[in-house]
């Protein structure tokens, strides 16, 4: 657990509950504030004004695409600076980062480790 850091905000927009239980969890134990959406009508009605520090992006939701949440976010001024990580089963790295200029991709199922290692280095800014 980070301990004497300023707690960093990460943003989820995630439609499996499971999945966004399970990520939500991983990110609050590992000391990070979270707020989650399972909508992107959701995820833009609260997300853009939430002041995170990254945003984790499904590209399969009910109501939408992340591939173009993640194009929005990049072309708002307010948002276009906070780091995006893409998640998927159905979508390559390479297609994914090229279509919307994400910082990250993390492939389904992923590595419990290997996500909180790819937020933190989003989160405060290292290169992953």
């Amino acid at each position: 657990m980070k301990q004497n850091v300023a707690k960093k905000k990460i943003c989820i927009l995630e439609d499996d509950d499971d999945i966004r239980e399970i990520i939500t969890f991983l990110l609050e134990t590992e000391n990070y504030e979270v707020c989650s959406f399972a909508t992107v009508s959701a995820f833009m009605k609260g997300a853009p004004e939430s002041h995170a520090d990254a945003f984790v992006l499904d590209v399969m939701l009910p109501d939408g695409n992340g591939i173009d949440v993640c194009k929005i976010l990049k072309a708002d001024r307010s948002t276009c600076a906070i780091p995006v990580l893409m998640m998927s089963a159905n979508y390559s790295r390479g297609d994914v980062l090229y279509d919307c200029a994400a910082q990250d991709f993390i492939s389904k199922p992923f590595d419990i480790g290997d996500f909180v290692h790819r937020v933190d280095n989003q989160a405060f800014g290292h290169i992953a």
